[in-house]
């Protein structure tokens, strides 16, 4: 199965900068971070489009180093925005679908091929059908605008006015999907006081909005339904740990983190009323690719008679990929697992942003990014349009048909 699921050895590692002030310019490297303490909440969005005098730039909030510092990377061409996708400073389906879309309005703006860089930012990350759905629409308005007979300029503005829009829409979407949400939760558990196991981050780090399986967590901590929300620390990675935990936090919920493999024994104890969780692809039969370590909470969740939900938006359900078996899961570097980070604070032996080995020399890792839980295994899938449940592909066919 590894060899089957492996698509690449190119071992890519987060870019080493040092923190210093922003000050985009078009001669500047194509990611440059700017830095600063974390406040008690982050003042930067994850994402937005700015256009500072020395031309316009998409900044990202750099995911790989919270939640010890907030530093923005400044990209300035599509090339910047592909590093920072693979490494990770941006992520999480719906966001990605956001960012590929700036992407091509900026290699517009500024001049570039944007041909090729819809190209490169399409295969930037191989199962987070978001992004060459974000990419597929800021190009098609550009292409559309110039057939039309339009300008360059013209042109550009018309990729840049689908990437905005589609960042509003994906704000709308992660409000309906939190009442949609939260109303499932109200049907299945009545009388509220939820424990939410949760699995990767899908909250505002991953939106336009306020997030999707986390969205509907925070609903329910607002209205007082949550009692406690469980976090997977989620490997290889630790997106739960440095990632959720802090998102939790910041918004005052009650919230526990755990080792992933700790989770079965929360089951067993019956501490877990239902599992939230997002996806990167959910394939036209319902089967749902998700970070790492989602399918054996499936397993857990079924044999444990607790609910498994998962929250995506309509654009991550692509009725192009039949099954789960198509769909293509992305493999990453083995030094993910075989290393721990320490990406701004300098520990002994290791310099800021290198890697403390925790395995030996040459240890290869299986490290699949995602895995793929058939649709029997899920008790609904809940989108800004509505719920799906059962999980079938006529169901999932008609929501989406009356969404598009």
């Amino acid at each position: 199965m590894a060899d089957q699921y492996a698509q690449s050895g190119e071992d890519i590692r987060p870019t080493q900068t040092s923190a210093t002030p922003a000050t985009p310019a078009t001669s500047a490297p194509p990611v440059a971070p700017t830095s600063r303490a974390t406040p008690v909440a982050p003042t930067s969005p994850a994402i937005r489009w700015d256009e500072p005098p020395e031309g316009p730039v998409l900044v990202l909030l750099d995911q790989t180093r919270l939640p010890g510092e907030e530093a923005e990377l400044v990209c300035t061409d599509a090339p910047a925005l592909v590093q920072a996708i693979r490494t990770l400073a941006v992520r999480g389906a719906p966001l990605l679908g956001i960012a590929g879309a700036y992407g091509v309005a900026l290699a517009a703006v500024r001049g570039f091929d944007v041909d090729a860089a819809a190209d490169a930012l399409a295969g930037a990350r191989p199962t987070a059908v978001n992004l060459g759905y974000g990419v597929r629409r800021a190009h098609a308005a550009y292409r559309s605008a110039l057939s039309g007979g339009a300008g360059q300029e013209e042109a550009a503005a018309a990729a840049l006015a689908e990437a905005k829009a589609l960042h509003r829409e994906d704000a709308e979407a992660s409000a309906r999907m939190a009442v949609h949400g939260l109303a499932l939760l109200d049907e299945l558990l009545p009388g509220g006081q939820h424990r939410i196991l949760t699995h990767c981050n899908t909250g505002a780090l991953v939106s336009g909005g306020e997030g999707t399986a986390f969205a509907v967590a925070l609903a329910a901590h607002r209205t007082g339904r949550l009692r406690r929300l469980w976090v997977d620390e989620t490997r290889p990675l630790l997106q739960g740990s440095r990632l959720t935990a802090y998102e939790a936090a910041r918004s005052g919920m009650a919230y526990t983190l755990l080792t992933d493999n700790a989770a079965g024994s929360l089951f067993a104890a019956g501490e877990v009323d239902a599992v939230l969780i997002g996806a990167d692809r959910i394939a036209a039969d319902g089967s749902v690719a998700n970070k790492v370590g989602s399918y054996p909470l499936a397993v857990l969740a079924r044999y444990h008679h607790v609910p498994f939900i998962v929250v995506a938006p309509v654009t991550t359900v692509d009725p192009d990929t039949p099954d789960g078996a198509s769909i293509e899961v992305e493999q990453r570097a083995s030094h993910e697992v075989t290393e721990v980070t320490a990406p701004y604070v300098p520990v002994a032996g290791a310099e800021a942003g290198g890697g403390i080995a925790v395995a030996p020399l040459g240890t290869q890792a299986y490290n699949p990014a995602f895995d793929v839980t058939p649709p029997e295994l899920v008790t609904a899938i809940v989108t800004e349009e509505g719920v799906v449940s059962p999980v079938t592909a006529v169901g999932l066919a008609e929501l989406c048909a009356g969404s598009r």
